[in-house]
This record gives structure tokens, C-alpha cells and sequence, in this order.
């Protein structure tokens, strides 16, 4: 399973736009592709970079995993990112994107984990190797079918316990000791618990350069449109790359949403999925908390609030509902 991830690591690898570097790349000298193409019976002339619709569908099929609801998929797609990331790390030009996948990736582990126990408890034999040979390191095996998830299953990937003792295996991001206490002020000048300047940490790895796939920027990864919304200029600077400036517009749409929905898990979620959204499901399932429409958010989503709420509790020692 852990070499089919290179299927997919390669197409993260080129996306981030490195030009010069793509004709000096051996791809086979990558550790475990030779012997990944052995497995498969590639054809070595047969190895290539994946041509830009590839780039494209890797990164649509991760934002599409990502905002579904099905923890099978994102535990699928778990090892593939985890390699894509490796590879970007050993890339310095890649940062930017590396340091974005490295907390979606907490997502995609944690549902990997749920995914597992659920077979285990359930007794059902791991999914069969896949029957068809990729044609190319660009093009990966076949998704194999899955049992949907339980509501059990889903309440594992939101576990406060799991999400803490996660964090708590890890020092903060390397840009912490850079700019928590440079940004703590601005928080709270803004009204905003001096607490969540730690949501840096799960947005951009404490990045002020970390960028998305679909565009969003920043420390605290704003997409134009709310970056605007929320004071920051895009042009002839874009202001999402201001650590200072992002943080005031973070604080200020923080306060905003928790001011609608009255409670922090609510901000979050909203913060992560649109108010739109989470309005939305409050009022369709006649619900006042997170956990009343937790099942019918995107799996990001369901994770992202427990996951801010341990980042708190472990760094700052602080409850998210008491802040």
C-alpha cells in the first residue's frame, strides 16, 4: 500500500510550478519507484511526469475528499498524500504547499485510524490489491469499494482524546515561536481570546506563505473574496501574506462569526465551511450546536473544530468553550 502513494506523490510534486527542475528530474532514481514500476510490470520507458490535466485531477480529487462526508475515501487517499507530502518536503520551492497539506493530512490519518478499527471490530478482511496495472506513475490504481462509515465511525474522527493526544505527540510548527506572541496583541485588541492565534497552526502549519490548491493564502488562509471582506488588499500587495495584517483579518471574521452563532465550535466550523453552509444546516436540522449538525458537514469539517479545539487545549492549556 505505502508504495502505490508514489502514484500520486508525483503529481502533487509537480504542480507547484518548478519549471527548470522538471527535465533534471529522475524519476526513477526517487526511492521506491523502480520498485514500484516492478510491481506493477511498468514498462521504465513508460514512467513520466503526469501531464497537467493529471496535476489538475489530484488536486480536485483531494479538495472533492476532503469536503465529502465519507471518512472511506479520505482514509483511501491517506497514504497517497502522505508520500505527496514527503516528496514535497524535499522540495524548497514547494513549501508554500507542503506546509498546507501537512494539517490536511491529520484528516485523511485520523479517518485512515477510524477506518481500521471499524474492519477490526467488525471482523471484515482488508480491500483486495487492485486487479488492473496502471498505465503510468500518473495514473493510480482503482479506488476498491468500502462499507459506509458508521455513525460510530464518525464520532471516533471527532474525539477530543484522539485529536489531543495527536498534537501532544509533536512540537508547535517551526513559524510558532515567530509569531505567536507577535500576534497574540492583535487578537485580543480585536476581542478575540488571545488563545486562537493558534489556529495559524492548523490552517498553514504557522506558514505565512502556505498556499492552497484553490487559492486560499496566508497564515490563516483567506480566499480573496473574505480577505477583502475583511480589510486586506490584494493588490499591488497581497495583503493575506502580511502575518500582521492577515492575523487582524482573522480576529475580526473570528468575532464576526461567533457573534451569529453564539458558541466557538460554531465560528469554527463556519470559519472552515462558510457561514452559509452552517447556518443553513442549523436551520434545516433545527439544531444550536456543532455536534447537532456534525453528521452533515464535510469530513474536513467535522475534524477541523476538535482538531483547533486540541491545538488550544495542548498549547495554550485552555478549553475552546470557555475561552
Amino acid at each position: 500500500m505505502m508504495k502505490r502513494i508514489l502514484l500520486l506523490a508525483l503529481c502533487m510534486a509537480f504542480l507547484v510550478g518548478i519549471q527548470p527542475c522538471r527535465a533534471q528530474l529522475d524519476l526513477l532514481a526517487i526511492p521506491g519507484v523502480a520498485d514500484l514500476a516492478a510491481e506493477y510490470g511498468i514498462d521504465p520507458s513508460m514512467i513520466r511526469a503526469p501531464t497537467p490535466d493529471e496535476m489538475r485531477q489530484f488536486w480536485q480529487l483531494l479538495n472533492t475528499t476532503l469536503q465529502s462526508e465519507s471518512i472511506e475515501d479520505l482514509a483511501w487517499l491517506s497514504p497517497y498524500a502522505g508520500m505527496a507530502l514527503g516528496y514535497l518536503d524535499g522540495i524548497p520551492e514547494a513549501r508554500p504547499y507542503a506546509d498546507w497539506l501537512r494539517q490536511r493530512l491529520d484528516y485523511l490519518m485520523v479517518a485512515e485510524e477510524v477506518v481500521r478499527e471499524e474492519r477490526v471490530a467488525a471482523k471484515r478482511p482488508p480491500p483486495p490489491p487492485p486487479t488492473r496495472k496502471p498505465t503510468s506513475l500518473a495514473s493510480p490504481p482503482p479506488k476498491p469499494p468500502a462499507a459506509p462509515a458508521s455513525s460510530v465511525a464518525k464520532k471516533k474522527t471527532m474525539s477530543q482524546e484522539r485529536w489531543q493526544k495527536r498534537i501532544a505527540r509533536r512540537p508547535p510548527p517551526r513559524g510558532a515561536a515567530a509569531y505567536v506572541d507577535r500576534l497574540k496583541p492583535i487578537f485580543v485588541a480585536e476581542g478575540v481570546p488571545a488563545a486562537l492565534v493558534w489556529l495559524a497552526e492548523v490552517e498553514s502549519s504557522f506558514d505565512p506563505e502556505a498556499r492552497s490548491p484553490v487559492g486560499a493564502l496566508g497564515l490563516y488562509q483567506f480566499m480573496p473574496a473574505t480577505a477583502e471582506r475583511f480589510g486586506l488588499s490584494l493588490r499591488p500587495e497581497d495583503e493575506r501574506l502580511v502575518p500582521e495584517r492577515s492575523a487582524t483579518a482573522a480576529a475580526r471574521y473570528l468575532k464576526f462569526l461567533y457573534k451569529r452563532f453564539g458558541s466557538w465550535s460554531l465560528a469554527l466550523a463556519a470559519y472552515n465551511a462558510g457561514e452559509g453552509r452552517v447556518g443553513g444546516l442549523l436551520k434545516k436540522h433545527k439544531a444550536t450546536t456543532f455536534e447537532g449538525i456534525a453528521d452533515h458537514l464535510p469530513s474536513e469539517t467535522r475534524m477541523y473544530v476538535p482538531k483547533v479545539a486540541a491545538v488550544v487545549k495542548v498549547r495554550e492549556g485552555a478549553d475552546l468553550e470557555r475561552l
